[in-house]
């Protein structure tokens, strides 16, 4: 990777840190009364934030996450606060059966579905930490996981853009700010010295610009038959998401850091308002605007690869 392009990512990440104001905010949400929406990481942070906003506009939301104490905690406190419960989803994305035992519970209760929220994730863990069926956790979490998960969901999407408002249904993965620090090492997807090498912080970089790549390709495939894929940088937020990072690390990230409803913006904006319908494929950045992210995210040859390296890894399944 060259100086020039290392500094402008850099530079993106310090200019995404500090956004305007916002134009929007979650009393623009129209009315959700028959739709039906998935939150992946929906049991706390900025997940837990968007399941908020849903409820109160009268979404049935189902909650997807591995931890059911943590989730169950989670819907009884939004349940407190909006008057409405979300209902439990049990997912792992680290572990590709219970990603496929996951949809096939849902679908046998819901025959639509409206949009996904692809955002749970996993930031810098410990090194030597992988998904269950050997990948890079953060890989096989952020990205393999959702990828796999929306793949089994398309039934429904494809059912739910008949019923939606709009005539669409719509993907929403959350990405980061990080995508544009690193691109891909095709060798380090599971362990090894190539992977160790490139660290847990740039494994995370990694992950976090293939969710970009990745909703370019659903984009991509689905757009004529009326799917809408973007991704998002969320903003640099109060989470869970840095229980990982040392205690220097968070000491520097608490300067930057906004509270996690802001989080919630950016991709409420992208899967429920009208204006990310003309943004097809493309990056929303901090707080719901429409942005642009490194070149090689649009390489059409990194997507049809990442696209048939996915399709490869679950085709025993």
């Amino acid at each position: 990777m060259g100086f020039l392009t290392t500094l402008h990512g850099h530079w993106q990440v310090l200019k995404q840190s500090w956004p305007p104001k916002p134009a929007f905010n979650t009393s623009h949400i129209p009315d959700l009364a028959g739709r039906v929406i998935i939150v992946t990481g929906g049991n706390t942070g900025v997940g837990k934030e968007t399941i908020k906003a849903l409820l109160e506009h009268n979404a049935k939301v189902y909650l997807a996450a591995r931890n059911r104490d943590k989730a169950e905690a989670a819907i009884k406190e939004l349940q407190e606060q909006t008057g409405k419960e979300a209902i439990f989803l049990q997912l792992n994305l680290g572990n590709l059966a219970s990603v496929k035992k996951a949809a096939e519970e849902f679908l046998r209760k819901e025959s639509e579905l409206h949009v996904l929220f692809n955002n749970a994730g996993v930031m810098s863990p410990p090194i030597s930490w992988l998904t269950d069926d050997g990948y890079d956790l953060q890989l096989g979490t952020n990205v393999l996981g959702h990828w796999y998960f929306t793949q089994l969901l398309i039934p429904a999407l494809l059912a739910g853009k008949e019923t939606s408002p709009d005539g669409h249904a719509r993907i929403v993965t959350t990405s980061s700010s990080f995508a544009y620090l690193f691109t891909v090492n095709w060798e380090s997807f599971r362990d090894g010295p190539v992977r160790r090498k490139v660290g847990t912080q740039m494994l995370y970089a990694q992950s976090k610009f293939l969710n970009v790549v990745a909703a370019r390709e659903f984009a991509k495939r689905y757009e004529d038959k009326g799917i809408i894929s973007v991704s998002c940088n969320p903003g640099n937020l109060k989470t869970d998401l840095q229980r990982h990072a040392t205690s220097f690390q968070r000491k520097v990230m608490d300067s930057i850091l906004y509270p996690a409803p802001y989080g919630a913006l950016t991709q409420l904006w992208g899967g429920l308002m009208p204006e990310p319908l003309k943004y097809n494929g493309e990056f929303l950045i901090p707080w719901a605007r429409l942005g642009k992210c490194r070149r090689e995210a649009y390489d059409g040859a990194i997507g049809e690869r990442l696209w048939s390296y996915l399709q490869e890894q679950v085709k025993h399944l």
